[in-house]
């Protein structure tokens, strides 16, 4: 009876928007399996439960994280203030209609054609700067992993952005191409011709 009883208390498997899984979803980047938060969640907002932590966005899902990069409202160099400013909930449409796009584009899981896009995208090395003698040379150096993340993310979110800015196209067929071409290995993507150009400038400093 205790058994019966436990098997008729099984929790419902949970899933993005209620229509994607995490659980068959894999890293298999080695360097990114600590940072890509796949804890599954029904819709990917906390309320910034972990700004306060060190290093807690670690912990949050990375389609949250996603969403996050995409709270942006126009061009490049413009403050972040204005239409998209704040407005997380338009955010979180914009990503699950860009999922459903990519799951009607490529029949698969685009939970793990985001993360595909954020393994190829994520740069390895970059350039900083170092002052020795009053002069100034620029040192290639190893990008840290959630750095990594960082950049894949936000050259994505920031391709979609250029992208649809002045152009019939909507922001959710734009993310869903740049996250689609990011995960190909495309060149026409913005995020893996950014990693492209930040690794031959570090290439160059070695």
């Amino acid at each position: 009876m205790i058994a019966m009883s436990k098997k008729s208390r099984e929790e419902p498997k949970i899933l993005l928007f209620g229509k994607w899984s995490f659980d068959d979803v894999e890293v298999k980047d080695p360097g990114l399996k600590k940072v890509i938060g796949m804890r599954p969640v029904y819709v990917p907002h906390t309320f910034g439960r972990h700004e306060h932590r060190r290093f807690g966005k670690l912990d949050v899902n990375i389609v949250e994280r996603l969403v996050n990069q995409m709270m942006h409202f126009g061009r490049k160099y413009w403050k972040n203030t204005g239409r998209m400013g704040g407005k997380k909930h338009h955010a979180i449409n914009v990503v699950g209609a860009a999922f459903d796009i990519i799951n009607l584009k490529t029949g698969k899981n685009p939970v793990e054609v985001l993360v595909r896009a954020i393994e190829n995208a994520s740069p390895n090395e970059d350039v900083t700067r170092i002052t020795y003698g009053g002069v100034t040379y620029h040192v290639s150096v190893d990008v840290s992993p959630s750095r990594r993340v960082d950049i894949a993310l936000r050259n994505i979110a920031m391709g979609a952005r250029e992208s649809a800015f002045s152009h019939p196209r909507t922001i959710e067929e734009c993310l869903a191409d740049e996250i689609i071409a990011a995960a190909n290995g495309d060149t026409s993507s913005f995020a893996i011709k950014a990693k492209i150009e930040m690794e031959r400038v570090a290439a160059a400093s070695r």
